[in-house]
């Protein structure tokens, strides 16, 4: 009988160990070693439980005087259980939604737990027992800032992190005391080693901090049941695949096809094929009917208004590329009269004159007497009537 105590205590520490080896890894949450660790941290804290419940721990009967120091630290596997619950990564992406679900389920009811037993043992704070109130009277929808005034939520985050902050800092200020101790501490056990006053009141403390982070969490928690919830269902859960919808899915689909044409069964689904045909051709997806004789979706399909535009965008890069070379550009503007020719060494080139044409010289030579009549009448600088002297 002097044994199941001790037992009960060397698993917790060993829980505790591995619970504060996650808290300083390095590892990503997702990688297979972390996982690992929080897989055998869950199964001890659930060990830790069943050893408590079977050990008769913790009594509706007894207050917080008649708790020894060192069965403090188990009030708190509830919440350590909730936590590493949390931690779980899924591996198939597929059902991530519905397993996800599951988990936060699991969660909430170790956090309820543990919340309710601080409870019976009166452990709760006021604000605490406030929250308790809110949570129970709407689980689902509580949250630590429940306003719809933007001002007023942010002040409400600023006063949780603050008095997190402060929690924090009482229970790492009162752990430093040399009263306390520290080896066991350090090795994740259940008390500090050293004066029994002090090292119940960092526990008392720890179970503070503890119950606020709990509260926070639950927010979290309903936060991503809404995110969730938002998420589309997966085909495949929804009766088998594709190919096995049900009889609503297919009726909703049939009076989308009979609105788009008010085509038969055959005509629909020659239709519909006839639509896909271009697009699945330049993606490389298998050919083959589109739907059954029944009007059920054998491959899956998008109905657009344009197909033939989309499966000319398919390959489209995301840049603007060049539609002509350079010289067919410098052509279309030379076409276009947007290209002015001469100037350089080109304008100095004059063609000797030819002599024996009458026409041209005397052209050139009406050309001459014109500009100088215009220098005559206008003598340099007449024009300029802002600079003169």
């Amino acid at each position: 009988m002097g044994d199941q105590p001790r037992s009960l205590k060397i698993v917790f520490a060993v829980a505790e160990a591995k619970r504060l080896t996650l808290e300083r890894s390095p590892l990503p949450q997702n990688s297979a070693e972390y996982q690992d660790t929080v897989s055998s941290a869950l199964k001890l804290y659930q060990e830790c439980l069943n050893l408590i419940d079977a050990l008769s721990i913790f009594s509706p009967n007894e207050s917080l005087e008649d708790l020894s120091t060192t069965d403090l630290p188990f009030l708190l596997a509830n919440f350590h259980l909730a936590e590493l619950t949390q931690k779980i990564s899924l591996s198939s992406h597929r059902e991530h939604v519905q397993e996800r679900r599951k988990l936060l389920a699991s969660a909430r009811e170790a956090y309820e737990r543990y919340l309710h037993l601080l409870d019976s043992y009166g452990l709760l704070q006021p604000a605490h027992q406030t929250l308790l109130k809110q949570y129970t009277k709407a689980p689902t929808t509580f949250s630590t800032v429940p306003t719809s005034n933007p001002t007023a939520r942010r002040d409400a985050k600023i006063a949780n992190l603050k008095a997190e902050k402060e929690l924090r800092s009482k229970l790492e200020f009162l752990r430093r005391r040399p009263e306390y101790g520290t080896e066991d501490d350090k090795k994740g056990g259940t008390s500090g080693g050293g004066d029994e006053g002090a090292v119940r009141e960092v526990h008392l403390a720890n179970i503070q901090y503890s119950t606020h982070m709990a509260f926070q969490q639950l927010d979290g928690l309903n936060r991503e049941c809404e995110m969730l919830a938002l998420a589309p269902p997966d085909p495949d859960l929804r009766g088998g695949g594709l190919a096995e919808w049900d009889d609503e899915e297919d009726t909703r689909q049939r009076q989308r096809y009979a609105a788009a044409g008010g085509l038969g069964d055959k005509k629909k689904a020659e239709y519909s094929e006839r639509l896909d045909q271009p697009l699945r051709a330049t993606q490389g997806l298998p050919g083959g009917p589109l739907l059954s004789k029944q009007g059920k979706p054998l491959q899956p399909f998008t109905l657009l208004s344009d197909r033939q535009q989309l499966a000319r965008g398919v390959f489209r890069p995301g840049h603007n590329l060049p539609t002509m070379t350079i010289d067919e550009y410098l052509e279309e503007e030379r076409r276009r009269g947007g290209i002015i020719e001469g100037g350089g060494e080109a304008s100095w080139q004059r063609p000797e004159p030819d002599e024996d044409d009458n026409e041209k010289a005397d052209e050139e030579t009406m050309k001459a007497r014109a500009w100088d009549e215009f220098v005559e009448a206008n003598p340099k600088g007449s024009g300029n009537t802002l600079n003169r002297g």
